[in-house]
């Protein structure tokens, strides 16, 4: 869910790359498909905070390959807003997105998962709000760390059906969408914070999902990689 570009596209092309069958679900349509045509998958328009596009783009998954196995929950939203000016209306489309799109997706592929006795889910959340956090970002960090919460109370639910539950918590990552609205300078500065020298990239995000979702990690659960 939210693979149609960034971080998302990235953790989709390694799952391919690994051999999986790709499923996109996306609000992005034109994105989505073309992410989708070149991983030779499959793209279902899905707005995951809203309940029956969480079941959709699960029973399609299902219906077109015949098995489900892993469910990544990407997407996400993150308007600049410091607390004083936020409206309960974007309060509650920021948590709607990224806490309750993570609950629906768990949802909507449990009951696949727990008939099979055999699941990977993992969910994207970030190093802001569970670790820290900076001005303009008060609903954002408050869902992710929100997201961690229920990365626990899911694995501990879960471990009985032989689902392990997930998360990883990415800093600041070099997609795309960095390139286009952040400078140089911006870039340049941040890259100069982190001791390895340089940013993220969604590649790097896409190898820790691959481990979480291997057989390597089936002892793992309820934790995430910074």
């Amino acid at each position: 869910v939210g693979g149609a570009r960034g971080i998302g596209e990235g953790i989709a092309t390694r799952f391919f790359e690994a051999g999986a069958k790709i499923v996109i679900a996306d609000t992005e349509e034109v994105a989505g498909q073309a992410t989708a045509k070149r991983l030779q998958g499959y793209f279902v328009a899905t707005d995951i905070s809203q309940k029956a596009d969480a079941e959709r783009a699960v029973k399609e998954a299902v219906e077109q390959f015949g098995d489900l196995d892993i469910i990544v929950q990407n997407a996400g939203i993150f308007p600049w807003t410091l607390i004083e000016n936020i409206e309960s209306e974007e309060w509650d489309t920021v948590m709607a997105v990224n806490l309750k799109g993570t609950f629906l997706a768990a949802r909507a592929a449990l009951p696949h998962m727990k008939a099979k006795k055999y699941g990977r889910m993992i969910f994207t959340s970030s190093i802001t709000g569970p670790r820290v956090t900076s001005p303009g970002h008060g609903h954002y960090s408050a869902s992710k760390a929100g997201i961690n919460g229920f990365i626990k109370a899911a694995a501990l639910e879960f471990s009985g059906y032989g689902i392990t539950v997930n998360g990883i918590e990415p800093g600041n990552i070099l997609t795309e969408g960095m390139k286009l609205h952040r400078s140089a300078a911006y870039i340049k500065s941040m890259e100069e914070a982190v001791p390895l020298g340089r940013l993220g990239t969604p590649r790097d995000i896409a190898n820790a999902a691959l481990f979480l979702a291997s057989d390597e990690a089936s002892y793992i659960t309820g934790t995430t990689i910074i």
